[in-house]
């Protein structure tokens, strides 16, 4: 059976290229797949539309960061879903349907680096790159029971990826198992130009745990327990430096200018059918105004410099990735949009500040994975890494 044709409906049925890697390198041994978001030569870009898929040709060169993987010695394995035009949460392309969850089959994987999550959770590669602008890697990473970063913002190449938002994209990427992750962030994040000490102090985010339903936050509260036991009790803060509805909403004007200006022209020259829930955030971002980007800027800025305060050069904070576990892939569309618009309370503060965010699968509840998050200082990336390190041998 091939990969495009595997039950997962994680990749692509885009014809095999010879695609070269390194015959030795720090991840010789290691597969992974790639979100058909980024440039692999021999392969088209498809980015979750038909019309775009159209329209991208067959590529002559591939990305950076994908070449990095290469000459590391990974062997790719294939190209994977996408939700439409990256501008999605929930991993059901209205054109393709849905991979498929490989912890929990009768949940969404979440989006829209949905094939990628699938890829790694159903064991079909060792690792795989998505991109996240509000919650793309992070939302998968819980539903799918994997480790995810977002990592601080520009950290990690996105040239010949199609963009969304140019000041919110970041390129992630998921493994199921900590020793893998590593890996692949020792040839992906370099060196931390603002290392944590050996020991950080633990702030726990009190605002962002009233904000998971009452089964999550009592699914949550022994992991809380066992990493304040590995690190030592958690100081609790209020993250927010405002009502969070008012940085949800700058993180929606943000994105909705960003991503109409990297899209609307393709949009409305060449009337790319969009579905119904996509339709509806362009629809959105049409109508944002200049004035509202502007004082959302501001607000973003405020917020980041406040958030930098807080965390210092010391500091990690712990909070709930998602407000609970993957809604079933029965769910309508109606309860999905609810359920997207409560995560990204959540989710938005490092989209806004830049910062780096990793999600553990240490929790879950009603046989579903559940992820705890920790975020650093930004350019504090491999350290957060090396936190989750020594939290999972600790857990063993």
């Amino acid at each position: 059976m091939s990969l495009a044709t595997h039950p997962a409906r994680a990749f692509l049925p885009y014809p095999d290229a010879a695609v070269p890697n390194a015959a030795a390198g720090p991840l010789r041994g290691l597969t992974f797949a790639v979100k058909d978001l980024f440039d692999v030569a021999g392969y088209p870009t498809g980015g979750g539309n038909p019309h775009v898929l159209a329209r991208s040709g067959i590529k002559s060169a591939t990305a950076p960061t994908v070449q990095k993987l290469l000459d590391a010695g990974a062997r790719f394995v294939g190209k994977v879903h996408t939700d439409e035009l990256a501008f999605s949460m929930n991993g059901q392309n209205h054109h393709y349907g849905g991979p498929y969850n490989g912890a929990a089959p009768d949940r969404i994987t979440g989006g829209s680096s949905s094939g990628s999550a699938s890829a790694v959770s159903n064991q079909l590669a060792d690792f795989a790159l998505g991109t996240d602008t509000g919650g793309s890697v992070r939302a998968p990473a819980s539903h799918c029971g994997l480790f995810g970063i977002r990592p601080s913002h520009g950290r990690i190449s996105l040239r010949q990826c199609m963009p969304l938002c140019e000041s919110l994209d970041t390129c992630g990427f998921f493994a199921r198992d900590i020793g893998t992750f590593a890996r692949v962030a020792n040839v992906l994040l370099g060196t931390d130009g603002d290392p944590l000490p050996a020991r950080p102090r633990l702030l726990l985010a009190t605002d962002l745990f009233a904000l998971p339903t009452p089964e999550a936050r009592a699914a949550l509260a022994p992991t809380v327990a066992r990493i304040e036991a590995i690190l030592g009790k958690a100081t609790g803060v209020d993250v927010a430096d405002r009502p969070l509805s008012d940085l949800y909403w700058a993180f929606r004007y943000v994105q909705g200018w960003e991503a109409w200006q990297a899209d609307g022209a393709l949009i409305e020259q060449y009337g790319l059918q969009l579905g119904p829930d996509v339709a509806g955030r362009f629809a959105f971002s049409k109508g944002v105004t200049a004035a509202q980007f502007e004082q959302s800027t501001a607000v973003r800025s405020e917020f980041t410099a406040h958030l930098g305060r807080l965390l210092g050069h010391d500091s990690i904070l712990m909070l709930p990735t998602m407000p609970d576990i993957a809604p079933l892939r029965s769910a309508p569309m109606e309860s999905l949009e609810d359920y997207r618009t409560a995560a990204a309370h959540t989710l938005c503060l490092t989209p806004l500040s830049g910062f780096p965010q990793l999600s553990l699968p240490l929790s879950g509840r009603a046989g579903a994975p559940l992820g705890i998050s920790l975020i650093g200082p930004k350019g504090s990336d491999q350290s957060l890494v090396a936190v989750a390190e020594s939290l999972m041998t600790a857990l063993v």
